[in-house]
Formats: structure tokens, C-alpha cells, sequence
């Protein structure tokens, strides 16, 4: 759980880049550089103290480490130009993983200031690494300033929207998860939580709901790291990614750059269960994809739930946020992925209110639910309707008392119940709250 004293050196360090560095995709990028650099630092330092040698700043990069930067001989400028060429010539260092040198490519110093570096590092050097979830906690808060990545059509999906979620596919320790519009990798980090948790003991479950896997063998925990995979078009999500899944105990995290519908080179990979909120924008002149889909289209939103669909197992099962147009567009391509999914994947659609992805956007967004087992015991599609989602419509969406999204959780994990027990015709629609079949 994040912890106030986290949150203030968070929001101190992008208080003080602010003048200087006014995206804040940017800033959040120049926070996780300095907080990578520092926390190799730290790794080095603690190898050292348990009488080993440091790994990362070695050789002619042993002028380069974190604490080097803080000698007080240096002066601003010189604080500076150390920094600035550190951060620059990082990602040709032999001395770190391929994780780390991804990380720092292609990164720089976007001001000259020495005075504003100086305040920023010293804000980054409060944090250490420590091995434990609170930085993943912590660098989850960061990644929340990111809202729209506007001209992708891509929107940050809400936590709580993608744990309920990740609920309704419970994904087990033993199956291949991926995301193949991964963004920041919130649905593998929460999916990850989800499991840990149910394989957590009751007197070992913290009070936020959290677990250690107490429970799971020395050889699933190692397993379970390698089950999670995602992709993205972007390098600077992919970046993003790459330290996020690191600061929650994944080694060599799968986060792969890769266009999910242009390239074939993964096709033929597929997954147990699949989450994603893939960006709802078509780049002008369309999407030129492959011949491999079933559903032609040069639309990225029907390309993508067609690629999720055909990338299921056979027992697989999927959550995606779609924009409505995907149930409700009469052009050819729209009503052939209907079809498909009607006919082989879909169980439920979930209907989230138009402002849920405020202040980013008001765009009107439905979640299917796929799974491929189910969808042959029954003909029926159970339709859930969120009114409320436990925060006000507004920019800011403060908390509300309302909250729709525990009652549709518990509908259609008793709605799935049913129809895998065969027992379909017992579930009654009209008497659940919010929900209806079709």
C-alpha cells in the first residue's frame, strides 16, 4: 500500500520538473530514469556491503555511479554534465541487462538547469531499493499521472475498472496471461496481485488485500514470473512497462515492442487469458493489416478484439474495453466480428458509464467477456448495465457511495457458475440487479 511519505517525494519531484519539463509523460519518464540509476546504485552498494563487488558501475562506468554524483567537489554544472552524459551513455553499458540498457535508450536531459537537477536528485535520492512491493506501489502512483496518450486513442484504464476486471477472469497461477495493448502494464500487474492473493494464507493477507504467495511452491512462484506477457507499439510504454513489472519482483519481465496488428511474428502465440483496453483510434488512411485475421477491417478497435478472440486457447478467456461502436456499428466489418464473437467467444457485455475515463475522455465504452468454453453451453449473453462505478462523473472523479461494480460482480460470477454447471436456465435475470440476457 502506498504510504504518504512515497506519494510526497513523487509529487515533490514532478513539483520541481514542472517548470522545466511540462508533459507529464515526460516527467514521468524522467522520474523512472533517476529512479533505475539510483536504485542500480543501490543494488551495487548492498553487493558491496555483503562482501561481493558492484555489477552495474564497473570499469569505465564506475565514474558514473548514483552516489559519485553527490561528491560535494562537484559544483552544479559539473553535477549536470555528469548526469546528463550518464543518462545518456547508459544503455551502451555492458555491465547491465538487456532490461536496464532498454530503459535508458535513447534517454537525455530535457533542461540545463543545475539548480533544478540538483533539487530533483535530491528528492530521487530519498528512495531505496529495498525489494518490496511498496516501490512497485510507488511507481504505479507515478504511472496514474498519465492520462491520454491523445493521438493513439489510448486512455489510462482506472485501477479500480481494471481490477473488477481482472475478478471476472481470475486468472490462475498455472496460465499464460498477455496483454496485447499493454501501456503501462496495469492489467499484468493487477492479474499478478489477484493470484498472489488467492494463493495467499488468511493470517498472511494484508489489510489492503494484498498476499505473499505463501502458498504457492518454490517452483510455481519461478513459473508463475514467467506467465505474464505483454506488447506494445510504443517504446516509451514499453520502457514504462519494463520498470513497472521489475519493481513487482519480475526479473526478466516479457514485455515485448511489437505491433500487435501489423506484424505476424507473435501470431502464433496464444494465452490462457487476455486483458486489455487497446486504443480505440485508427491512424488516418486506416490500418494496413495482415491477411491472417478473420474479420478484414483497416480498424484498429475491431482489429484488435479479433486478434484477442483468435488468440485464445481453447479454454481461454478474455476482458476488452471496446468503444460502443463495436456492438452498435452496421458497417460489413463490425457485423462479421459480432457474428464471430456471438457464435464462439462471447458470454456477457458490460456497460460502463460514458464518463468513466474522465478527464481524458467521454467516449461511451463497453467490456466484453469472452470465454471460449463457456460459449457453447449457452445461446443466451447476459448484458450487465454500471450506472454508478463508485466515483462521480466528473474531471476529478471523487469518491461517491455508489457503486455498481460489486453487485455486477457477483452477477456474473454466479451467471458463469450456472452456465458451466449447466444449469443456465436457473439463472434469472430479472432478478439481479443491473443486468438482463438477450
Amino acid at each position: 500500500m502506498l504510504d504518504n511519505e512515497t506519494k510526497r517525494r513523487i509529487d515533490t519531484a514532478r513539483d520541481i520538473l514542472v517548470g522545466k519539463v511540462p508533459d507529464p509523460k515526460s516527467q514521468v519518464e524522467q522520474i523512472t530514469i533517476a529512479l533505475v540509476y539510483k536504485f542500480m546504485d543501490d543494488m551495487d552498494m548492498e553487493a558491496v556491503e555483503l562482501g561481493g563487488k558492484p555489477s552495474f558501475f564497473t570499469g569505465d562506468y564506475e565514474r558514473y555511479a548514483w552516489h559519485r554524483i553527490f561528491d560535494p567537489r562537484i559544483g552544479g554544472h559539473e553535477m549536470l554534465n555528469l548526469y546528463a552524459d550518464a543518462i545518456t551513455r547508459m544503455s551502451q553499458n555492458p555491465n547491465l541487462p538487456e532490461l536496464f540498457r532498454n530503459i535508458f535508450k535513447n534517454a537525455y536531459l530535457p533542461y540545463r538547469d543545475p539548480e533544478t537537477l540538483k533539487l530533483f536528485l535530491k528528492t530521487i535520492n530519498e528512495f531505496t531499493y529495498d525489494h518490496s512491493e511498496r516501490l512497485g506501489d510507488a511507481f504505479e502512483y507515478l504511472l496514474s499521472v498519465l492520462g491520454s496518450q491523445g493521438d493513439a486513442g489510448q486512455f489510462r484504464t482506472p485501477r479500480h475498472i481494471i481490477d473488477f476486471m481482472v475478478a471476472i477472469v481470475s486468472p490462475q497461477k498455472n496460465e499464460l496471461i498477455l496483454d496485447p495493448a499493454c501501456g503501462t502494464a496495469g492489467f499484468l500487474i493487477s492479474a499478478y496481485k489477484h493470484i498472489m492473493r488467492e494463493n495467499t494464507s488468511e493470517k498472511y493477507r494484508s489489510s489492503n488485500g494484498n498476499g505473499r504467495g505463501d502458498l504457492l511452491t518454490t517452483d510455481e512462484r519461478k513459473k508463475l514470473l514467467t506467465n505474464f506477457k505483454g506488447y506494445d507499439i510504443s517504446p516509451d510504454m514499453v520502457r514504462l512497462s519494463l520498470v513497472n513489472m521489475y519493481l513487482h519482483g519480475f526479473v526478466n519481465p516479457q514485455i515485448y515492442e511489437y505491433d500487435t496488428l501489423t506484424s505476424e511474428d507473435r501470431w502464433n502465440e496464444y494465452a490462457d487469458v487476455i486483458l486489455a483496453n487497446p486504443p480505440f483510434m485508427t491512424p488516418k488512411g486506416g490500418i494496413k493489416p495482415h491477411k491472417r485475421f478473420s474479420v478484414q477491417s483497416n480498424r484498429s478497435e475491431v482489429l484488435f478484439v479479433d486478434y484477442i478472440a483468435e488468440h485464445l486457447t481453447p479454454t481461454g478467456r478474455a476482458a476488452v474495453i471496446v468503444p460502443e461502436g463495436i456492438i452498435f456499428q452496421s458497417a460489413n466489418a463490425y457485423k462479421q466480428l459480432r457474428k464471430m464473437l456471438v457464435e464462439n467467444y462471447l458470454y456477457a457485455v458490460v456497460s460502463l458509464p460514458a464518463g468513466v475515463f474522465q478527464p481524458y475522455s467521454g467516449v461511451k465504452t463497453s467490456i466484453l467477456l469472452m470465454d471460449k468454453m463457456l460459449s457453447k453451453k449457452t445461446d443466451s449473453i447476459l448484458f450487465v448495465k454500471i450506472e454508478n462505478d463508485g466515483f462521480d462523473l466528473g474531471a476529478q472523479r471523487r469518491p461517491i457511495d455508489r457503486n455498481d461494480l460489486p453487485d455486477a460482480l457477483q452477477v456474473i460470477r454466479e451467471y458463469i457458475e450456472k452456465v458451466r454447471n449447466g444449469k443456465a436456465d436457473a439463472f434469472h435475470a430479472d432478478e439481479k440487479p443491473c443486468s438482463a440476457l438477450l
